[in-house]
């Protein structure tokens, strides 16, 4: 499963029919809903029929407790000594998380990064799929990345109101990370996935999920050199 994949989960609103829930969770429940639902299907490609928040605890490191109140705000209960139905809690998560429905979207940057995006075909097994990248780079407009065209920037409204796409996926430049924010919002996109490192403003009513890589290894190398000197301050 590609890194990708797994954020494109935390993205996705709900759709029409998942509205019953009628839930907003809190973000950190959300952020571990697709957690469990990837060891849940590992389970029933396995044909595992049942399983217990002690087994979940076990195999991604949360605490059952928490697994249990997680599953609680879906009215999900499990039974005693059986646990959870497998393949119910797959499809109830699946519902939820809004994987079942075709969310279509734009990526505005066809560079290394945006081209990355454009061949992950993983991306439409939960739920996203791009129908079309914009880019201001004469060498990349008119292109097809794997199947996808690559269009001018200056194309966008037309090909939002043609397409009815309210997702788009920011990896430009930093520089113009803010701007290019604020064409797209100003078309339409209701819902901002953001790789780039720059926090983008928008207004109240606009969905944005961040997602820097460039943090994330920030986070990363920290943590190693933290570890190497703590290992060798032991020594």
């Amino acid at each position: 499963m590609s890194y990708f994949c797994l954020k494109a989960k935390q993205l996705f609103k709900m759709s029409d029919d998942v509205l019953k829930y009628n839930i907003k969770l809190p973000e950190p429940t959300l952020r571990r809903l697709p957690w469990y639902l990837a060891y849940l299907k590992l389970l029933k490609d396995k044909g595992e029929e049942s399983v217990s928040s002690t087994q979940i605890s076990k195999e991604i490191n949360v605490d059952a407790s928490q697994i249990a109140k997680d599953l609680s705000f879906l009215n999900i209960t499990g039974k005693t000594r059986v646990g959870y139905d497998v393949s119910s809690l797959v499809e109830v998560l699946e519902d939820f998380l809004g994987f079942t429905k075709t969310h279509r979207a734009f990526i505005f940057g066809a560079g290394s990064l945006g081209a990355a995006l454009l061949h992950d075909n993983g991306l439409e097994q939960y739920g996203l799929r791009v129908v079309a990248a914009f880019d201001v780079n004469p060498k990349k407009i008119g292109t097809i990345i794997n199947g996808i065209p690559v269009y001018n920037i200056n194309d966008y409204n037309q090909k939002r109101e043609e397409l009815q796409v309210n997702i788009g996926i920011l990896t430009v430049p930093v520089d113009k990370a803010q701007s290019v924010a604020d064409q797209m919002i100003e078309g339409g996109i209701k819902a901002v996935w953001n790789f780039t490192p720059f926090r983008i403003k928008v207004p109240k009513h606009i969905v944005v999920q961040n997602t820097s890589i460039y943090a994330h290894l920030a986070v990363m190398f920290n943590r190693l050199t933290y570890n190497a000197i703590e290992k060798s301050e032991k020594k």
